[in-house]
């Protein structure tokens, strides 16, 4: 034990300068026998976190694999699926884990068993790019996808449980802000290589590099979180899936501020759907060629490293007032955009919508943050991890109707679409004025 002293006096004082505790033992709203290991479980949870952020940058639905379906010649009816099965995935059918998840006194296995499905479902995929094409590759590639998007549930409903057992009150924001932070520097040098020759053509060997990295980064994680020492908790309610998710649906009518969360959460999908919209109308207006989405990355990088940590430490003071200026600015600039570019002849050049992305994924990444945060304080030791899924499983379903709003855009035009959904963030912004102040 002697031997482990000097490391983790280091940690002690490494948690002294991120959090600007000078006692890094101050603990609050967590177990006491997880008060001295705070400073290790902080910065073990920040690396696994850091480490899976960057992996779901490299294989994002969004970008990295589009560009592979197309290389390998995958129809483009497939690659309508890639948002959907990625997201609705890891929500849908956490309701049903949570019940089994609350057998274990200790949840860091569940998080562990999920990082370890990612890291052989990306091997797989990377595998099947690397032999097939086509539509067989299209079946087998979104096979793949759909367990690394079951394996995520397994983390995202077990990650938020461990949190608030091993880091205290006050300083889950800051842990999660830096880990977006630091994920952002390389989501920046992502951008510059596909700015830059000689990464500019697209190469399936630097795709299928990229997918490999992603698998590697969840077993470097995996080794991370399992340094977590996270202290036995409560195991009651761990019953029938079924039984368990039928009765924590009743949250939603018995628990009013966790009622509100919900609400609030599902109108903030309306920014995170408008994202993609805000690209098509830049390629739309400018008509510019590869080179563009490096520069979306880039800015969607510093976003995240210019402001995740300062909005994490406001996140720790009142969570609740971050999602409400973040929904409106997302609103306002929506709105703004629209009118200009239905009712005047303001020709939008490059820098200008690449700092209208800015904002826009900023306010996108400060809600996301925000509205972590604001859960995690809002429950307890007891009801988190039925909090964590009754919500995302909601969330989930509900993606796929405001998936439908891309009709608009092909019914209407492209400004359409970030109309509506802007409409739909100033609500969602003034509804969350009435949740209660949680943090701090």
């Amino acid at each position: 034990m002697a031997a482990r002293k000097p490391v983790e006096q280091g940690l002690g004082w490494l948690y002294e300068q991120a959090t600007g505790d000078e006692d890094a033992r101050v603990c609050k709203d967590i177990p006491d026998e997880a008060c001295d290991d705070q400073p290790r479980n902080f910065f073990a949870y920040l690396f696994a976190n850091f480490l899976n952020k960057i992996s779901d940058e490299l294989v994002s639905s969004r970008v990295t694999l589009p560009w592979l379906f197309s290389l390998l010649g995958i129809p483009a009816t497939f690659t309508g699926f890639l948002v959907p099965i990625r997201e609705a995935g890891v929500l849908l059918p956490q309701l049903f884990v949570a019940a089994y998840v609350r057998h274990l006194a200790r949840r860091n296995i569940v998080w562990l068993t999920g990082a370890l499905l990612s890291a052989t479902s990306l091997f797989l995929m990377a595998l099947i790019a690397w032999q097939t094409e086509g539509v067989r590759a299209g079946w087998l590639i979104l096979g793949s996808l759909v367990i690394y998007s079951l394996a995520r549930g397994l983390c995202s409903v077990s990650a938020k449980d461990v949190l608030g057992k091993t880091v205290s009150k006050t300083r889950r924001g800051r842990l999660m802000g830096y880990s977006t932070a630091l994920a952002g520097v390389v989501t920046l040098v992502v951008g510059l290589l596909l700015v830059y020759e000689p990464f500019k053509q697209q190469s399936i060997d630097l795709l299928l590099t990229l997918i490999l990295a992603a698998a590697v980064l969840w077993l470097f994680a995996f080794a991370s979180f399992a340094t977590i020492r996270e202290p036995a908790g409560a195991t009651e309610g761990g019953g029938n899936a079924i039984a368990e998710a039928m009765r924590s649906l009743r949250l939603l009518v018995d628990d009013r501020p966790f009622r509100q969360y919900v609400i609030s959460r599902t109108l903030f999908l309306s920014i995170a759907l408008v994202i993609p919209f805000y690209v098509m109308l830049v390629q739309q207006q400018l008509d510019v060629q590869l080179a563009l989405l490096g520069w979306l990355i880039i800015a969607n990088g510093l976003a995240s490293v210019l402001s995740a940590p300062l909005i994490g430490k406001f996140a720790d003071k009142n969570s609740r007032n971050v999602m409400t200026i973040s929904a409106l600015t997302a609103g306002l600039i929506g709105i703004i955009t629209w009118y200009v570019v239905t009712y005047t002849e303001t020709e939008f050049g490059l820098p200008l919508y690449l700092g209208i992305f800015f904002l826009i994924t900023l306010s996108h990444g400060a809600i996301r943050l925000g509205r972590k945060v604001y859960l995690v304080d809002l429950a307890n030791s007891d009801n988190r991890a039925q909090y964590v899924a009754v919500s995302n499983t909601l969330v989930g379903l509900a993606m796929f109707v405001f998936g439908g709003v891309g009709i608009i855009a092909d019914l209407i035009n492209i400004q359409s679409v970030i109309l509506v959904l802007s409409v739909i963030a100033l609500a969602a912004g003034l509804y969350t004025r009435r949740l209660p102040n949680v943090s701090g």
